[in-house]
Parts: structure tokens; C-alpha cells; sequence
């Protein structure tokens, strides 16, 4: 991934806390994808990192109290997230992120994040807020990191080393997804075994909603307790996905929905899953279309396994949850015995 950092505040300006610069990160959005090499970084530069706590009622309430109510579910999550560090910590991780692959962007509420958080009517501490984005090119990239770094030191091999680790714990985190293990695992390293019952269900959408356990309502943990298997979008490699979406009609222009159309019909095409449940978020544009172009898709393609949206807001309950997961357990469980005999 490339980095650009565009500063829009001053270096130096922080105060230290116990001698050590204590920066915030939300347990928010791309937390999900990225926070091993922000914490191994920013660690590896004597800075303490500070996570915000798991999501719960009141972070909810925080966000949707703040955020304004056009805005989709996960943005909403990350404002109480912000909220609950602005008095524990001399600065705020947010960064902007356009683009982590050539020709292709991320969702828009990525590229204005710092400036949704900035324009909060509340004291926030300072904001920390490099913008990525891969089209400036390897140069650009080497800067920023050395800029970024420069907040905390001047010794170039110092920023260059922190970098490297950071990188190598994201390989490290990276490699346990694709291995089969569940992304909320692969980041606290407490591994459970798998059930072994003879259904399985591919879980797709963007991992701040499936794997925050408020915002899916324990989804997964739901599935786990019936042996059901789990496989989610983040168990397949990078290249598998490059091949399947480069074979559509048409470029997908989302790095991150792209990852859920390859992760979608590599299923479908292996025939690796019983059924589909994919949860957007009521809001997104880039979840809409994306849910239109999979069902169109398979469809068109013939593919017979059941797919089930599960559209999720600060209004989702858990009774209608737990009905829709039974009908469709159940009917996914007699599709099942059905074509055995």
C-alpha cells in the first residue's frame, strides 16, 4: 500500500504525557484492515498507541448524537469511537485514504474522514491525517513515510526499520486470514477451532461490519454456535479475486467492493459454500450497487446457492436477525439433504 502524507498541521505541536506521546486509534472502519502495521509503526517510534474500546451502546449513541443522519452506519460507529479517545490521548489517527491500488478508489467517506472529524462541534485533540493515495507514485510514498516518521524522530533508519516491522506484521496478519482464520483472531491472536459441521456460509461485506460484534449483532459467533463453518472475503487471495473481476463486463472501480465480488464468485465457481450472507450497510451506494451486480450476476451464470442481504443501521435488532438466520439455516440445511439423496 502507498502512502502520500498531506500535512495540514504543524509538527511539534503535541505535549507528551508521562514522556510518551499517546496516539489514538478508533477500533472504526479500516482498523479492520490496517491496524497491525499502524500499531508496529507507531509503536516501533516510542509512541503509545491507544484503541478505543470495543463498540457497545453508548460509543453508538455517541456517534449517532454527532454524525449527521444522512451518513451510513459505520461512519456513525467511528465518531463515537473518536469521542470516546478525545481525553486519553495527545492526537487522533484519521487518515484520508483515496486509493491503495492503481485505478482504483476507495469508498468517498475514506477520502473526507478527517475532515467529517474535524468539523465535529466538540475539543478534540490533534488530528493526524496523511492521505494515502497510490497514483503519486513510489516516490511520493518513501517521503510521506519518512515524514510521518519525522513526528517522532529524525533518524531515518529508525523510520525506515519501524516501517519494515510494520509491514511484516501486516504480512504476518494477512497470511493467518488467507490460511483460514477469522480476522478478529488474526488480530487478538486468541484462535479457536473451527466447527465441523457439514455446512458452510460465506459471509461477505466489509469487515467493520461483520467483524464488529455490536454492529452484526455476534453474527458470526450466531453461525459458530449452530457448526456452522465460516468463511469470509478475507480468506481469499489477492490474485484469486485480480482474476475473477478482471473476467466482468465491466472494471470495478472500489478496491474494497471488488474484494467482496472475487471473494463472491470464487465461492460460487468452487462450489465452497452452502450458502451466502452478504451485510451492507442501509446508505451505502458502493454496498447497493455492489448487491444488485452479485445477484445479477449469479443469476445470469446459474449459480443455485441461496445469497441473503442482511442490511444493518443503528435500528437493526437482534429478534429479526435471529429469524432471518434461522429460515435461512434451515432452508440452506434441507437444500443440503436434499441433494445427497
Amino acid at each position: 500500500m502507498f502512502i502520500c502524507v498531506n500535512w495540514s498541521y504543524n509538527l511539534g505541536v503535541f505535549t507528551k504525557v508521562g514522556g510518551q506521546m499517546k496516539i489514538g486509534v478508533p477500533r472504526a472502519l479500516l482498523y479492520y484492515k490496517y491496524f497491525p502495521l499502524w500499531d508496529a509503526f507507531f509503536s516501533e517510534l516510542g509512541a503509545e498507541v491507544v484503541l478505543s474500546p470495543q463498540t457497545n451502546k453508548r460509543i453508538l449513541n455517541l456517534g449517532t448524537e454527532a454524525a449527521e443522519n444522512e451518513v451510513c452506519l459505520p461512519v456513525k460507529v467511528f465518531y463515537g469511537h473518536v469521542l470516546s479517545l478525545k481525553d486519553k490521548v495527545n492526537a487522533l489517527f484519521v487518515p484520508r485514504i483515496v486509493s491503495v491500488e492503481g485505478g482504483a478508489y476507495t469508498c468517498p467517506k475514506f477520502l473526507g474522514l478527517p475532515d467529517m472529524i474535524r468539523a465535529l462541534d466538540v475539543d478534540l485533540p490533534q488530528i493526524i491525517s496523511p492521505t494515502f493515495d497510490l497514483k503519486l507514485g513510489l516516490w511520493e510514498f518513501y517521503r510521506s513515510v519518512y515524514e510521518l516518521g519525522g513526528f517522532f524522530t529524525k533518524n531515518v533508519f529508525k523510520i525506515i526499520m519501524a516501517f519494515q516491522k510494520g509491514l511484516n506484521k501486516l504480512n504476518s496478519f494477512e497470511n493467518l486470514l488467507h490460511d483460514g482464520h477469522l480476522l478478529n483472531e488474526a488480530l487478538t491472536g486468541r484462535f479457536s477451532p473451527a466447527p465441523r459441521g457439514p455446512l458452510r456460509i460465506g459471509v461477505v461485506g466489509h469487515p467493520y461490519n461483520i467483524f464488529d460484534s455490536y454492529v452484526s449483532m455476534n453474527l458470526i459467533e450466531r453461525l459458530q454456535k449452530k457448526d456452522i463453518r465460516v468463511l469470509t472475503a478475507e480468506m481469499v487471495s489477492p490474485e484469486i479475486i485480480n482474476e475473477i473481476v478482471s473476467n466482468l463486463q465491466k472494471k470495478l472501480f472500489w478496491t474494497y467492493e471488488k474484494d467482496v465480488v472475487g471473494a463472491v464468485f470464487h465461492w460460487l465457481d468452487t462450489r465452497a459454500v452452502d450458502g451466502i450472507i452478504y451485510v451492507l450497510s442501509f446508505a451505502c451506494g458502493p454496498d447497493s450497487l455492489i448487491q444488485i451486480l452479485i445477484e445479477h450476476e449469479a443469476k445470469e451464470k446459474g449459480f443455485s446457492v441461496p445469497i441473503m442481504p442482511i442490511v444493518i443501521d443503528e435500528h437493526s435488532g437482534e429478534a429479526g436477525l435471529v429469524t432471518r438466520l434461522e429460515a435461512f439455516t434451515d432452508m440452506i440445511s434441507r437444500k443440503a439433504v436434499k441433494e445427497k439423496s
